[in-house]
Formats: C-alpha cells, structure tokens, sequence
C-alpha cells in the first residue's frame, strides 16, 4: 500500500490536503492524523470493514474497544442510546477536550467499534485538524493511537510513518501532539461513574463536577483473568519498548543507587532531570520530579528514543500517582507488564 503524507500545520493551510485525508476517511480508507492526546489512526466508525482494517494495521487484538470521535455534540445521540445528566456536565466542563466518555451504544455502532460490548467510547477532540478531518468526512471517526499494537503511542508524525508506513491510506502531519497521552476514559453505563484509564482530566477534576467517581482496579493492577477491557488501554501490557522496563519507586538517591549497580551493556535509565547527574548507564529523561504535565508531553518520545538506542533492559523512575502524574504512572505500569520494585 501506498501511504501519502499530506503536511497541514492549520485549517486555513493546505485545504486540498484536508480534503483527500477526509475523503479516504469517508470511502473507508485509513487516516493517521494528529489530535491533542497522540495521533489516532482514523477510519469511518459507522464502517465495519474500515474499522477491520485499523485492527489488521495495527495488529491490535478486536477485542480492545476503539473510540469514536465527533467533531460536534449533535453526533451524539447517532452514537448514544441514553445521555445521563453527568455526561451532560462532564461535556460542557472538558468538550472539545481529553476527555472520553463510555455510554450504551445505539444499534448503529458496528460491535466492531465496541469490542463486542453494549457501550461505546466517545470523544469530541479539542484539535482542529481532527475536527475539520471529521467535519469534512462526515462520519464519525474510529481511532485508536497510530502505531503497531503494544508499541508506545505516537505523538509526532514522524512516529506514525515509522510504524505505519505502508501499512494505511495517509499520514496527516499536524506537528507535535500538546498533552502527549491518550484521554480520560470515564465510563458512565453503570450506577458509579468510573474512571477506566487516566488521562489529561484528572480523577480530581472529575470529583469536582460529578462528586463521587470511582478509579476501576485494572488503572494500578492487572486486569482480573476473564475480565473484559471496556476501554483501550487497559489490556496487561501496552505502550511498550522493545527492551525490558521495570519500574523502580524510590527515592533519587536510592534511584540512582540501584541503577548503578546493575550497569552493563544495554542498560539505561528512564528517569527525571533531577536524577540524571547521579547515574553511571545512560539516561533519558521524560520530566521534571514535580512535574506530571512534563512527564506526560514527554513519555512515549522517550520510549521511542529508548528503541533508538537499542536499549535492552530501562529502569524507569517511578512518577507520583497525583493528578496527570496517576496517567504516567499507569502508561509505565504497563510498558513495564507490572514489573515494579519498591525500595
């Protein structure tokens, strides 16, 4: 397969590379384009065979749900057999935004999209390529992150062409992504709303509009054996290397202790700026100590740079679980399959 890349940095550029990218989508071809989490690999939503071939792409399990995304709150009730109250208070406090909400589906949405669940995953993206992508296709767009299943999600065109290549219809290069991790996914199909996977929307942020909000054990566990994943993300090991990671929460100076004495060939640290003065392997950093909204714009890059320099086994620096910092350290969880030491 061919893959075209089409460079839109606006709306208001390029408007005839905007205009084939939404008419693959709405043909039932494959679109890697840019949003504010990560790039998602897009297809038209209400197209079984076209949201097939994202999981054939990917080689991502069908099982794992995708999210649908809209470009306007009108598509909802296409998407959404009932609209509870909370949805309505989490929409107008955080759409367009990182934020996606799981609802019972309406007949419409192919169990393809739902991994054969009675919910479907549903974000309003605050990026205006996305919305213009799916303005002008007028379909909403099925997307999962763009990249080989398993591998860390791609912030950066640069990252889509890297693992999609060949494999999809077009790459949209928007620049880089701003937060840098997928969305809060909220699932509100059950009597407690419910965080499935942590995102740029903190649980706190959340509290405040909704009151109580429960976090699902598998955001710091593994998920239970026959549990079904309601949400991406939540399988038991993704965002990963090519190399081992194991987590490692400590203080800086124990850190830096640890690491030291396992250094050999192939080993590197994944650590904050802080840490990298103390360390003898080679470093890469993905943040500041105290702050989380650093960690997440940087994380996957890091990943990435990891794979470059052909690391073998990473020592990552576990991040705090407050705020943001509760997404990072469940993105690293899973990179590193709950390989955890505490010291």
């Amino acid at each position: 397969m061919e893959t075209q890349i089409f460079k839109v940095t606006s709306i208001f550029e390029n408007p005839d590379a905007l205009q084939q990218a939404s008419d693959i989508l709405a043909r039932g071809g494959l679109v890697a384009f840019p949003t504010e989490t990560v790039y998602g690999l897009g297809a038209d939503g209400l197209n079984e065979d076209a949201v097939h071939a994202i999981y054939k792409a990917k080689g991502r399990p069908s099982d794992n749900p995708l999210i649908l995304h809209i470009c306007d709150t009108e598509m909802l009730p296409q998407l959404a057999r009932e609209i509870p109250e909370a949805a309505i208070k989490l929409a107008l406090e955080f759409w367009p935004g990182p934020l996606t909400m799981v609802l019972p589906k309406t007949p419409q949405v192919p169990d393809a999209v739902s991994g054969g669940l009675d919910t479907v995953a549903i974000r309003f993206p605050n990026h205006l390529i996305a919305r213009e992508l799916i303005r002008r296709s007028g379909k909403p767009i099925a997307a999962p992150s763009a990249n080989l299943s398993g591998s860390p999600s791609p912030t950066t065109a640069q990252h889509c062409i890297d693992d999609l290549m060949g494999r999809v219809d077009a790459i949209v290069d928007g620049g880089s992504c701003g937060v840098g991790l997928e969305s809060t996914v909220i699932s509100l199909a059950g009597k407690v709303p419910t965080v499935l996977r942590p995102g740029g929307v903190t649980v706190e942020q959340l509290r405040k509009v909704l009151g109580e909000v429960c976090v699902d054990p598998a955001v710091t566990h593994p998920m239970e054996e026959g549990q079904k994943a309601a949400s991406p993300g939540m399988k038991y090991k993704h965002y990963a290397p090519k190399a081992r990671v194991i987590l490692v929460d400590a203080s800086r100076d124990a850190f830096a202790g640890y690491v030291n004495k396992r250094k050999e060939d192939g080993v590197f640290a994944l650590c904050f700026s802080e840490d990298v003065a103390a360390l003898e392997v080679p470093a890469v950093c993905y943040g500041g100590t105290d702050h989380p909204e650093e960690q997440a714009h940087s994380l996957f890059d890091a990943l990435r740079q990891l794979d470059a320099r052909e690391a073998k086994l990473v020592f990552a620096h576990c991040p705090s679980q407050e705020g943001v910092g509760l997404a990072v350290y469940n993105r690293l969880l899973r990179a590193a399959a709950f390989d955890i030491v505490k010291l």
